[in-house]
């Protein structure tokens, strides 16, 4: 009777039927991987929302001023946009789901036969349990190893309080100390004061002392007396809320007079990303002349319309729609401010095809799958940088947004003139010769950010040292700042024997800017 009631197809398929261990496995894992798409679709959901609210409260009064054919081309290129990027991302799913199948879809159906044919080998009952381990890991052991770097990340100078240097309304200037031990700073060597990127937040120039990965640390740790100008909290801060180009300028003014009178020498000023390009304006308004005699920019963007990424992006946008007061906000006190939460969001739908929430999904699963007979823990850096991404956003002054918004939207001029005017005057990069300021411009072969194209913008009219490093937007500050690695900060490397940022300042003379 046995051999009767069989059924062969039944049999084929027998491990997907019924409650036996393989079912309950695959059950608790789809139920994970559920879970998963969730919480990540969230993160995405919850900007998504606050931007669409933002945007009809904006259109509740636009909208009635524009006539009925403006509205209707205006909405019908955002169609057609919010179309593309929907095609992109999904574009992005197809090639990341392709990559994770190619692996996956071997191992169950290796799994599959061991668990038909009684072979040895993964069973599918052991293939969903794994898959079941690797999805807690993902979803509780990924974010608790996440909140756990918070400690090692980062300056922490509430740790420091002697750090403190000076203060204005909207800026505090720290020093920073070094962090290897015997290392002490030398009074008497050129200072240097670092400006750190505004939407970025400060914190990712001090990445991770400890693993000799901070990018503050590797001038504080060759004894260089080394400043970070920090900005204030703008929730509770009035004065940074409504703060001009013009009180940036002044400001750091004040920071390199008093780091002039402490040392009794000139200052370098080192901006990182935005906070490069506002260093270039203020060297430019000429506020700091006789304070400043050099100047390092890393991964700066000059000339923002050269953009092949984020430049196109918001060339894409309807004229009607790219206006910074949609991805503004208004503060308790009255005051409008640029949202960091919408301004990180943009930078996320930039690159759909990349950081879409089923995307990262499915790559943070691939990139900490556990390797075949260890238990490997998770990489610091990715750690580092997942606080990073998830805790450094802030809300921004609008002048700042402004200086963004102007330089990807108006090129520099022909003779050299930036689409930039501060205290009633223009700007043009020729000034940094007449002024002899030594500049040296390093920028990321991989950066989709800041590409090349926009951090070299002023080749064009001057004569400019420049450092590539390889990588991307945050490499100068995490990968390459270690004092081992292949582009060290203090080195010369590539074949070009191009000079690390540390290098330059180390060997650039106060008197007249030229190299030592």
């Amino acid at each position: 009777m046995e051999d009767i009631d069989r059924n062969p197809k039944r049999d084929f398929f027998e491990p997907f039927y019924g409650w036996n261990p393989a079912k309950i496995a695959q059950l608790v894992a789809t139920l994970n991987y559920a879970k998963g798409m969730n919480a990540y679709g969230q993160d995405f959901m919850v900007p998504l929302l606050a931007a669409t609210e933002n945007f009809a409260k904006v259109e509740e009064v636009r909208f009635w001023e524009r006539p009925f054919h403006e509205n209707f081309q205006a909405y019908s290129e955002l169609l057609s946009f919010n179309y593309n990027l929907l095609s992109k991302y999904n574009q992005g799913i197809l090639e990341t789901l392709g990559q994770y199948g190619s692996h996956e879809l071997g191992r169950l159906l290796s799994a599959w036969h061991a668990t038909i044919f009684a072979t040895e080998g993964e069973k599918l009952e052991d293939y969903f349990a794994s898959q079941d381990r690797m999805l807690r890991r993902v979803l509780e052991e990924y974010p608790e190893a996440i909140a756990r770097i918070e400690p090692e990340y980062g300056f922490h100078f509430e740790r420091h309080p002697k750090s403190l240097i000076a203060e204005t309304d909207r800026f505090f200037l720290r020093q920073v100390n070094p962090s290897e031990e015997g290392v002490e700073t030398d009074n008497g060597m050129k200072p240097i004061i670092i400006v750190p990127p505004f939407v970025l937040g400060a914190n990712i120039l001090s990445f991770l002392p400890k693993e000799q990965k901070s990018y503050a640390h590797c001038f504080a740790n060759k004894g260089i007396p080394t400043y970070i100008r920090i900005m204030k909290d703008i929730d509770a801060t009035i004065a940074v809320q409504t703060m001009s180009l013009e009180d940036d300028a002044r400001d750091t003014k004040y920071f390199c007079e008093q780091i002039k009178a402490r040392h009794g020498r000139k200052v370098t000023l080192n901006g990182y990303c935005q906070g490069g390009f506002s260093s270039v304006c203020n060297i430019l308004s000429g506020k700091l002349d006789g304070l400043v005699d050099a100047l390092i920019t890393c991964v700066a963007p000059m000339d923002g319309t050269r953009s092949t990424g984020l430049g196109n992006f918001l060339r894409q946008l309807p004229d009607q729609f790219n206006d910074l007061v949609y991805g503004s906000k208004m503060l308790a006190s009255g005051n409008k401010v640029a949202s960091g939460d919408l301004m990180g969001w943009v930078y996320k739908l930039k690159s759909m095809d990349d950081s879409g929430p089923l995307v990262a999904f499915v790559r943070d699963i691939m990139m900490l799958k556990e390797k075949p007979g260890s238990r490997s823990s998770i990489n610091k850096t990715v750690l580092a940088l997942n606080y990073w991404l998830q805790n450094e956003r802030s809300d921004l002054p609008l002048s700042v947004t402004e200086l963004s918004y102007l330089s990807y939207n108006n090129p520099v001029a022909e003779d050299g003139t930036l689409p930039i005017t501060m205290f009633g005057e223009k700007l043009n990069f020729h000034a940094m010769k007449e002024k002899n300021i030594q500049w040296l411009i390093c920028y990321g072969e991989q950066d989709d950010l800041v590409e090349k194209e926009v951090a070299l913008a002023p080749l064009d009219f001057i004569d400019v040292e420049v450092t590539p490093f390889p990588k991307g937007h945050v490499a100068i500050a995490t990968s390459w700042s270690h004092p081992e690695s292949g582009c060290a900060l203090d080195t010369v490397f590539g074949e070009q024997s191009y000079r690390g940022p540390v290098l330059f300042h180390l060997e650039i003379t106060e008197d007249d800017g030229s190299v030592a």
